[in-house]
């Protein structure tokens, strides 16, 4: 996004000069007593379309709008992607719910985030798109919207290449790893080697770095499909106490050998949509590093709540907790506040960083908050399923339509942006 902000700085500095211009001009008429009609020969000297032509030399693509969607101006780079008739409406070109919504909701003088949409034409085409509001009227003599539009194609062409190198890596990496696993084994098992001290020094502190390098290619692998189906919306009803009771349950050997009492409290109707697998990938991995960094006898508490529309999963143990100076880090890919602790306890330094892109792909909300030597307490914050079926109502108004599966798609299709 950075060359677009650059962009765009580049334009409004433009424009303001062009203001200040047009602002000289109009001042003649005060100085000198010029007629309306010698004001707009001098105005015509059109500010605008020296604008115009610099658009049409910027990559990304510009789109103009009126306030019923007609399309009044698109550079060059716009026509080329969508071959664009002018006066022709927007939905005709970009058939996105989710855009046309938005385009209304900055007419209207509200604030709109940027959004992604994928477009399939002859080709297939990923587009990052932001929407602007000339209050001003620099453009034309009636408020317009303005859509920057970035190609973000090649971006995920590459995302894609990275992914297929990961998978293929650990792929090859994985066959002779199990073979070391078994050769491992093979000797933890021989009474031959059991009576050789140095070995069996060797083989535990082996056979742990073994499974240590198991779980990181593991989780090389989660993290890298994840990041390729992050835009993929979640659509399936899921009542949350009822999945965190199931991982639970998964962990209650490793909590008994650990001397470790896990609470949960629960409250009813506790639903949202998401998806199961990922949503037991989320609280693995929360309940997994709450094990790992906490010490024998201390607790783990799971805590469900509402907070108006939203459902709030609360995890906080007792563990070593983070540096207030490392917070901001700690679901960066590979960061982990002590290695050394880390490696002991067969830890990748991924799970946080899985833990957030799945919270971002359910269009969650994830908050940290730990005290050194005291503890961690992660909050995840989801819409719940009856604020979820009111936007999916309001879709049915807003279209005109009863069909609940189209409405269901279109809320899924907005579920980052719809706001009551």
């Amino acid at each position: 996004m950075e060359l677009l902000t650059i962009i765009l700085l580049i334009i409004i500095g433009i424009l303001a000069f062009l203001l200040l211009k047009k602002e000289r001009v109009l001042g003649i008429k005060t100085d000198e007593n010029k007629t309306e009609e010698q004001v707009k020969v001098i105005e015509s000297k059109d500010y605008r379309k020296n604008i115009y032509d610099l658009l049409n030399y910027i990559p990304e693509g510009i789109i103009i709008l009126d306030k019923s969607k007609k399309i009044i101006f698109c550079n060059n780079s716009a026509n080329n992607w969508f071959q664009i008739k002018l006066n022709e409406n927007i939905s005709g070109y970009l058939r996105n719910p989710d855009l046309l919504i938005s385009i209304d909701k900055a007419f209207d003088g509200k604030k709109v985030t940027d959004f992604e949409i994928e477009i399939r034409n002859q080709a297939v085409l990923r587009l990052n798109i932001t929407i602007y509001l000339d209050q001003n009227n620099l453009f034309f003599d009636e408020n317009s919207c303005f859509l920057f539009i970035r190609d973000l194609t090649e971006f995920y062409k590459f995302q894609q290449l990275k992914s297929d190198f990961v998978a293929n890596v650990s792929h090859e990496l994985r066959t002779p790893l199990q073979s070391i696993k078994m050769g491992l084994e093979t000797f933890e098992n021989n009474p031959d080697i059991k009576q050789n001290s140095e070995a069996n020094n060797l083989l535990p502190v082996m056979i742990s770095q073994s499974e240590r390098m198991e779980n990181l290619i593991r989780d090389l692998l989660s993290l890298s499909k994840i990041e390729l189906q992050e835009h993929i919306r979640p659509t399936h009803e899921i009542d949350l106490v009822e999945l965190i009771d199931y991982v639970i349950k998964t962990y209650e050997k490793i909590l008994s050998k650990n001397k470790i009492k896990l609470i949960f409290n629960k409250i009813d109707n506790c639903k949202i949509i998401g998806d199961r697998d990922k949503l037991i990938e989320i609280f693995t991995n929360l309940i997994d590093n709450s094990i790992k960094y906490s010490d024998k006898n201390k607790e783990i508490i799971i805590t469900a709540k509402k907070d108006g529309d939203l459902i709030i999963i609360s995890v906080a143990d007792q563990g070593i907790g983070i540096p207030k100076e490392s917070i901001h880090r700690i679901t960066e890919r590979f960061f982990t506040v002590d290695p050394s602790k880390s490696r002991s306890v067969g830890g990748t330094g991924l799970g946080l960083a899985i833990v957030k892109h799945l919270v971002s792909q359910h269009r969650a909300e994830m908050n940290i908050n730990s005290i050194e030597n005291q503890g961690t307490t992660i909050d995840i914050k989801f819409n719940s399923i009856y604020r979820i079926e009111f936007d999916i109502y309001c879709c049915s108004l807003i279209f005109n339509t009863v069909d609940v599966h189209f409405c269901s798609m279109l809320r899924n299709q907005m579920f980052h942006n719809c706001q009551t």
